[in-house]
């Protein structure tokens, strides 16, 4: 019975795909998991006599807990536009058009947000930041969207990975009882090598590919010195966001300050556009104040002289994320009712019984925190909710702790991002503009981390028992 609210849900979301395509976001997945979340109640109150209150109780605490997570969407929403209208991501396209080779750009990418992931220990901040410039500089130069996504989200992953400043990590170490470095030195026998052959991939794909968009570079750079005042004095606001993140301030202050910082740099800098965007005639401080408010919570469409550059530079503020918070919302019920009712920890007990050595074990992990990706939708509970179904097995058989850290890592981090409900894949999807089922054959590292994981606990590579 645990596995009849999974089968409604897939049926329905695959009914969704079928008839909505790519609009299935925006309300059809919505549906299907109430619809799934109303047949998994069912089984608890006829199967267990569960009562209404414990189960409202157990859903109200899963939807509540992504609270955090809905802040810093809202956040990341007017981060985007502020960045946007201020200049601050058109300049670093433009300086970036002009630095990259085409032929490395892929590999580029990739590491440039590996490098700020590890620093700033945030995968969504470097997506949100860097990875929207790097989505327009690899828009100019003719790569397929797909194509730079993946370089973006590869990079982003395995510096979020290894970062001891990421939330993920330190969540890691700490429920399955692992000291931090022991554990981001551990991973390091997985995530290396994987994020090795991703840049390889992305290497030869670079120089095998014939873009043919080496006339959009001057079209977008004439576009955006019509547009944009460009200045490098701009990229003051990013680095001062680095520095912010690195001397450990809280998420919601980073965003809250950065966007602050932006929204001034704009009305100063770039005031006229604002007095636009505010769609009145004026020019005085009700223009100011109306232009950059609607940056911020609302939708914004700027006009370059070049399509495809409108596409780019266009906003949607606190506004555009609300699909995907209100997919979140019912996601976390959908969680929150297998985890009421039981089913999650009947199938976890299926599981187990396979468990039988040590790559047995690991794939048993790994694949029970991709899993709980796909049920709960959210990278948290997959962690946390893999590590104490596995924590006492990995006890009882000598495995190190360390083992059992990395593994949820490797599980349940990386494979976040390449799902179209959960909790990253919707943000990535919304901020660069690119639907999760478009990049994830090119997230490399992400694809191949949950494999390496497996075949290096079946070889026995830096496998210990106590």
């Amino acid at each position: 019975m645990a596995f009849v609210p999974f089968i409604i849900l897939i049926i329905l979301i695959s009914c969704c795909v079928a008839v909505f395509g790519n609009a299935t976001l925006d309300g059809a997945s919505q549906v299907s998991l109430l619809v799934a979340s109303a047949v998994s109640v069912m089984i608890g109150h006829f199967s267990k006599r569960l009562t209404w209150e414990n189960l409202e109780k157990e859903i109200a605490a899963n939807v509540s807990s992504c609270a955090p997570a809905i802040i810093i969407l809202l956040l990341i929403g007017a981060i985007g536009g502020t960045w946007m209208v201020s200049g601050i991501v058109p300049t670093m396209i433009y300086y970036g058009m002009q630095i990259i080779r085409p032929e490395i750009f892929l590999v580029s990418s990739s590491l440039l947000c590996a490098l700020v992931s590890v620093m700033i220990g945030s995968s969504w901040t470097t997506v949100a930041t860097i990875g929207v410039a790097l989505m327009g500089i690899g828009k100019a130069h003719g790569f397929d969207d797909g194509w730079i996504a993946g370089s973006i989200i590869t990079g982003a992953y395995f510096g979020d990975k290894l970062s001891p400043l990421s939330d993920t990590t330190v969540l890691a170490s700490s429920v399955s009882g692992t000291p931090l470095f022991t554990h981001i030195r551990y991973m390091l026998y997985t995530t290396v090598p994987t994020f090795c052959i991703s840049l390889t991939i992305f290497l030869i794909a670079g120089f095998s590919m014939s873009v043919s968009g080496s006339g959009n570079v001057e079209e977008f750079m004439e576009g955006l010195e019509h547009t944009f005042v460009i200045s490098p004095w701009l990229l003051t606001v990013p680095v001062l966001t680095g520095v912010m993140i690195a001397r450990r301030w809280p998420s919601m202050v980073v965003l809250f300050l950065a966007i602050l910082l932006a929204a001034v740099v704009g009305l100063l800098v770039q005031t006229s556009l604002v007095h636009s965007i505010s769609g009145d005639a004026g020019t005085g401080i009700i223009a100011s104040y109306k232009g950059m408010m609607r940056v911020c919570y609302g939708s914004t469409s700027i006009e370059t002289g070049v399509p495809m550059l409108n596409e780019l530079v266009h906003t949607s503020g606190m506004a555009g994320m609300m699909p995907t918070i209100w997919l979140i919302i019912c996601a976390q019920t959908f969680g929150g009712t297998l985890t009421a009712t039981g089913q999650l920890q009947d199938l976890m007990k299926v599981v187990l019984r396979w468990a039988k050595g040590t790559a047995s074990l690991v794939a048993s992990t790994v694949g029970t925190a991709f899993f709980c990706n796909v049920a709960l939708a959210d990278q948290y509970l997959s962690i946390m909710l893999s590590s104490q179904m596995f924590k006492d097995t990995y006890l009882k058989r000598g495995y190190e702790s360390r083992l059992l850290s990395r593994s949820c890592e490797d599980g349940a981090t990386v494979t976040s991002v390449l799902i179209p409900w959960n909790t990253c894949g919707l943000t990535q999807s919304t901020v660069l503009g690119v639907a999760t089922i478009t990049y994830l054959p090119y997230c490399f590292f992400n694809i191949l981390s949950p494999v390496t994981s497996i075949i290096v606990a079946a070889i026995g590579w830096k496998i210990f028992k106590k």
